[in-house]
């Protein structure tokens, strides 16, 4: 009996990772609305510490600085830009690959993202590979 049920449980997990993935889709497809690319300018921040309290954008947030990059780097939460006119853009692609390798190091910096632009879920997403300091 316990065979049959992990046999099942295993089955649902295979069928459900197909479904809706394991992680950031390759291409806009589903419940995505494509916007096309666009750069964006504005703070990078830890959209977890963002989601609990707006004003945790900079390093004066709950506990700092330290914990978004305890969130986005060794807990692996969403990074996004908050751009200059309020809209939050969750990053996706090579940005977040490797556990936020390349976003992490620029939480509450000002930066630039050029990417597709594209609507999941009622969240903006940006899908980039590089961000650059903005002025």
């Amino acid at each position: 009996m316990r065979k049959a049920v992990a046999g099942l449980v295993g089955g649902l997990c295979v069928v459900a990772s197909i479904t809706w993935g394991c992680g950031e889709a390759d291409a806009v497809s589903g419940d995505q609305t494509a916007a096309g690319t666009r750069t964006v300018t504005g703070q990078v921040v830890c959209l977890v510490c963002y989601a609990r309290n707006n004003a945790n954008t900079g390093v004066d947030h709950d506990s700092g600085r330290v914990c978004a990059q305890a969130c986005v780097k060794w807990e692996g939460n969403p990074v996004g830009l908050l751009a200059g006119d309020g809209k939050v853009y969750q990053f996706a692609g090579g940005l977040v690959a490797n556990n936020n390798a390349k976003a992490s190091p620029h939480l509450s910096h000002k930066v630039s993202v050029t990417g597709d632009v594209y609507e999941k879920d009622g969240m903006m997403m940006i899908r980039a590979d590089d961000l650059k300091m903005a002025q």
